[in-house]
């Protein structure tokens, strides 16, 4: 099984819900459940890896206050290099709504002094070597971002695949975010967005087309575009031209906070493991599909299974 990795985002999550958008300004809403977790978009596929007894390296920061502590203590093991920042810790607040649908609200806290000297501190480049390294919550790790090119040519030293799931810019998908979006594709493996990211990258509504059209701009082999469709499944399109398309299973929502990342851990993990790319992205949909559906959240009973990927 080839190594992997996750760089990125870990911070804590509240989530509240069900909650009607909007209420009204000055009005309180009272809501049926509350959880206080673990969580990013680096977290997230963090925490699916730790449940299927995945081995992984994480590289990630932590604020410098008891919240901090808690993230530490909740990846025991892979957070022993993690450096501790002078800032509190981001907070992100889920609002849950009876669609399914979610809104939040992030501070801006550790994650904003997340740098590359953390991430390489916190990686062991040699074990990486043949692997795959996800990047993930670009936008909210701006100065991360700022020294992406370096870290895509440590990535090439050590012969390490790049994934990339960025999430939703702060700003919307602005010229700016686009072409600095498109610029790191060339460096990338495996592109991991879900339909709105796709279509508001490319301009393209169809996901099939969105996909047609961020192919072009990754190495022109080996390199899978996945557009993650939430109800409607996910489909695939590799520089090879193979496609497949997985629909969604029938499940009874619970919590959809963090679907596209546990997609990533499934997907990702089953790629590590030698899958083709219809296998990758069905054990994705379902490796999502049991979080998603469970609460609290568990991944077990899922074919994606590690052991059952050695």
């Amino acid at each position: 099984m080839r190594p992997l990795a996750v760089v990125g985002n870990v911070n804590v999550d509240l989530i509240m819900g069900p909650v009607r958008p909007w209420p009204a300004p000055g009005t309180e809403s009272v809501v049926e459940y509350d959880e206080m977790r673990a969580a990013g978009a680096a977290g997230n596929v963090a925490l699916a890896w730790q449940a299927l007894h995945a081995p992984f390296q994480i590289a990630a920061n932590v604020g410098n206050d008891e919240l901090g502590r808690l993230l530490k203590e909740a990846f025991v093991g892979v957070s022993n290099l993690w450096p501790v920042s002078d800032a509190k810790t981001t907070i992100s607040l889920g609002l849950t709504h009876p669609d399914g649908e979610r809104t939040f609200f992030t501070t801006k806290g550790h994650l904003s002094a997340l740098a590359l000297e953390d991430v390489l501190f916190s990686l062991d480049g040699e074990q990486l070597r043949g692997g795959i390294v996800l990047l993930c919550g670009s936008f909210v790790t701006p100065r991360l971002v700022e020294a992406y090119d370096d870290l895509f040519s440590w990535a090439r030293k050590h012969e390490v695949d790049v994934a990339l799931d960025t999430g939703w810019p702060p700003g919307g998908w602005g010229r700016d975010a686009v072409v600095r979006t498109q610029g790191w594709l060339a460096h990338c493996r495996h592109l991991l967005l879900n339909e709105v990211e796709a279509a508001s990258l490319t301009g393209t509504d169809s996901p099939d087309g969105a996909a047609r059209v961020l192919i072009e701009h990754m190495p022109k082999s080996g390199s899978v575009v996945v557009v993650k469709r939430g109800s409607q499944g996910a489909i695939g399109l590799s520089s090879a031209g193979e496609a497949a398309r997985i629909p969604a299973m029938e499940i009874v929502l619970t919590d959809t906070i963090g679907a596209g990342d546990v997609f990533n851990a499934g997907y990702l993990l089953a790629v590590a493991s030698g899958k083709g790319l219809a296998e990758a992205v069905a054990a994705g949909v379902k490796l999502a599909s049991t979080a998603i559906s469970t609460f609290p959240r568990t991944y077990t009973g899922v074919d994606s299974h590690s052991e059952r990927l050695r």
